[in-house]
């Protein structure tokens, strides 16, 4: 481990899906932090599109930890009526630091102005919002260039940065293109090299560690990046330094 770093995790869940062995209890997640020497994970729970819900859901987990889990608050625009004043919620009475956001569940692409209620509360607070990207239709990471400048003082984070090599490409250019998109690195596809590609190619201020635990060991996750051909201060950016900006944790 690079030595100095808080190490947090930018992509975490909460909420049991046995039928893909994604399972949320406190004490294993705390135990699987604990061994890959992870300080803080970043949990969202994603599965009622009221939000209010899963923020309840979400706030009850992470109070088993409060040392060691921060929430992000999840809303959908399935439920618009709801969106802001649930974010209000959130991010001030539970204390949640950041979005997330799961464009899969809704038949809207992610610059569709349906979502930019969220956008724009994200811009007034100053938040960072984190997408589940890929190469389906409504969450391309190239839509993300789209909403970045309109938007400026949020963040913007495109999860997984795209995972196939197509929409990766999509994300690298993106947040070449605006200082306000970042790329997450976890991903169920493996590729050698992709760590060193994101440094590389969009600068390793604009990358964040991610594991999508308990869905994925983190294990391998954090071990793709303490191995890559990037510097110990890149690592160290990756790994927390630009969570810790990000989330002003």
């Amino acid at each position: 481990m690079i030595e100095g770093i808080r190490v947090i995790d930018f992509h975490g869940h909460t909420g049991r899906q046995d039928v893909i062995g994604m399972i949320d209890n406190p004490t294993l997640m705390l135990h699987a932090l604990d061994r890959a020497g992870i300080d803080v994970a970043c949990l969202f729970h994603i599965f009622h599109p009221d939000g209010t819900t899963s923020n309840d859901i979400n706030a009850r987990f992470i109070a088993s930890h409060p040392d060691r889990f921060v929430g992000f608050a999840y809303v959908s625009p399935l439920m618009p009526d709801r969106m802001v004043s649930e974010l209000a919620r959130a991010i001030d009475q539970l204390n949640f630091v950041a979005i997330k956001l799961y464009p899969p569940y809704t038949p809207w692409p992610i610059h569709d102005e349906r979502w930019y209620p969220i956008y724009q509360f994200a811009h007034e607070r100053a938040l960072a919002v984190i997408f589940h990207t890929d190469h389906f239709p409504t969450n391309r990471p190239r839509f993300l260039g789209e909403i970045a400048p309109l938007f400026p003082r949020a963040n913007f984070v495109a999860g997984h940065a795209g995972n196939v090599p197509e929409a990766r490409a999509e994300a690298i250019a993106a947040a070449q293109a605006h200082p306000n998109i970042f790329l997450e690195t976890c991903s169920t596809y493996r590729t050698p090299g992709v760590i060193e590609q994101l440094v590389k190619e969009a600068g390793a201020e604009r990358v964040l560690f991610g594991s999508d635990m308990p869905l994925m060991d983190p294990r391998p996750q954090l071990g793709k990046i303490i191995t890559a051909a990037i510097s110990d201060e890149a690592k160290r950016l990756v790994l927390g330094g630009n969570a810790e900006r990000l989330l002003r944790i």
